[in-house]
């Protein structure tokens, strides 16, 4: 077999070369591409991480103000209108030992009741406004004093537990507010509709699921009792929370379930 001569091996020899070289000049340049546009998708990336940062920023901020706003409003209504409140009742007291007339006596004693009502509804818009209430063991202590409180006049003898309550768990001011109307509406129904003379609250958390049961012994809900306001009103505060609210009723006894995701 011949030999190529030497002029033609040395071509092949340089185009081989060429050829490699291209090669490794294209794989260059891919790896060049790929590495810019990585580069360029992080920027990207950074840019959009620092964007939200601020858009974050200014949410906190604004939270902030909310607060503050909301502590000054609790400490002007407990100065001001929880002063005027505790001086007309102290004044109709005043008038209840001067007055002798009995319906005088009557219509002090109806002002004395409203003072009290209107001072207890001022304590629960303070609680609801205090920021520092947006905890979940603040919320199960201030339900089992209100519920207390509610039934203390009445034969209805009440009851509390907790089941793994991690008390300094954060629930929003909306849940909070919700989740106490239910129980105030709850409570008041057992009080006037079921006949009962036991009442039990009860919590209970599972990470980050809520759940209040409140329970009575009395004569349940009548099958063909139609659903009432009160009832309504607490699915609709639930499902607006996107929880659920659940009505058990036997004889004895019914019992309301509302369940959370914190």
């Amino acid at each position: 077999m011949k030999q190529l001569p030497d002029t033609i091996r040395l071509a092949y020899i340089i185009a081989v070369i060429l050829l490699i070289t291209f090669v490794v000049f294209i794989v260059f340049i891919v790896v060049l591409y790929n590495k810019r546009q990585l580069f360029f998708i992080q920027q990207q990336q950074l840019k959009e991480a620092e964007h939200q940062n601020q858009l974050l920023q200014k949410e906190l901020e604004k939270q902030k103000i909310l607060e503050q706003e909301r502590e000054r409003i609790s400490h002007d209504m407990h100065d001001d209108l929880g002063a005027g409140i505790s001086a007309l009742k102290l004044q109709a007291e005043f008038l209840m030992q001067k007055a002798s007339d009995d319906d005088l006596q009557n219509d002090i004693d109806e002002l004395l009741k409203t003072s009290e009502e209107m001072n207890i509804s001022m304590r629960e818009m303070l609680w609801n406004l205090n920021s520092g209430n947006d905890t979940l063991g603040s919320f199960v202590d201030y339900s089992i004093v209100y519920t207390g409180n509610f039934l203390k006049k009445t034969k209805i003898i009440m009851q509390s537990e907790g089941a793994n309550i991690i008390a300094e768990t954060p629930i929003s001011t909306e849940m909070r507010r919700n989740l106490f109307l239910c129980l105030k509406e709850a409570v008041n129904n057992a009080y006037k509709h079921s006949h009962a003379d036991i009442l039990k609250l009860s919590f209970s958390q599972e990470g980050n699921s809520f759940s209040m049961k409140i329970s009575d012994n009395g004569t349940g809900i009548q099958k063909k009792q139609p659903e009432g306001n009160g009832l309504r009103n607490m699915k609709r505060r639930m499902s607006e929370l996107s929880g659920q609210c659940t009505i058990l009723s036997g004889n004895p006894g019914t019992t309301l379930i509302f369940k959370i995701i914190l």
